[in-house]
């Protein structure tokens, strides 16, 4: 199950889930953006931010689902284009795509990138290891 779809799944659950003083459930730090993201994935074409909210359940204010693709949007992870009056919502990648924006953003918050990157590369299980090995060695490569 992609990380999109399993953040999406998981957010009907309490366990763990903070609760506030209305004892509404509290979705965890970054859940919305995740469950966004996978509403968006499944579209498969740019939708508006009313599609959004109805497939999230419609519970959410659209100013919630609006402020929260806008967030995305300053994050580079999704686009929009106008569409009419509105505006229409696409991911700005793939599931792997998203993935390797958020490790470049890990990655930028680092003073010592060397450092970071080290650790990452020794704790690697020896066949990702190669396969970072090979991806290297290809992205060196002139072009024909």
């Amino acid at each position: 199950m992609s990380p999109f779809r399993a953040a999406a799944a998981g957010a009907g659950r309490l366990e763990g889930v903070r609760m506030t003083g209305r004892q509404q459930p509290r979705r965890g730090q970054g859940e919305l953006e995740a469950q966004v993201l996978a509403a968006l994935h499944e579209a498969g074409e740019p939708v508006g931010t009313a599609w959004v909210q109805e497939r999230l359940g419609g519970a959410l204010a659209y100013t919630t689902v609006i402020t929260t693709l806008t967030r995305l949007l300053a994050k580079g992870a999704v686009t929009r284009r106008k569409a009419g009056r509105a505006f229409v919502w696409s991911p700005a990648a793939d599931e792997a795509g998203l993935a390797a924006l958020r490790m470049r953003r890990v990655l930028d918050a680092e003073r010592d990138r060397g450092a970071v990157l080290t650790s990452f590369v020794t704790s690697l299980p020896p066949g990702d290891e190669q396969l970072l090995r090979e991806l290297l060695e290809r992205a060196g490569e002139p072009e024909d």
